[in-house]
């Protein structure tokens, strides 16, 4: 039996297509529905490879620049106000 990290290095791309299909749909191309340890392992192989084959956008996971949208206002403090600037 080989390894997993044997079994890495020997996925294509056509199997790896197939595998993330797979995972998608939670069915094998033949119609038999994944195990929840057959969907573990096809994520860990999926996400090994494109690690090594896909540049990082592309890649499962990915979530492109993160920042807090409220960052870029300005937001009163009315808790500590001045009387010139408080709510009526």
């Amino acid at each position: 039996m080989t390894s997993f990290a044997e079994m890495l290095r020997n996925i294509t791309p056509d199997v790896y297509a197939s595998l993330k299909t797979a995972v998608e749909i939670g069915k094998w191309s033949d119609g038999r529905k994944l195990t929840q340890e057959q969907k573990e392992l096809c994520l860990q192989a999926m996400i090994a490879w494109e690690q090594d084959n896909l540049p990082e956008e592309q890649r499962t996971g990915y979530m492109g620049p993160q920042s807090c949208k409220s960052e870029a206002k300005t937001v009163p403090n009315i808790l500590f106000s001045t009387g010139s600037d408080t709510l009526h």
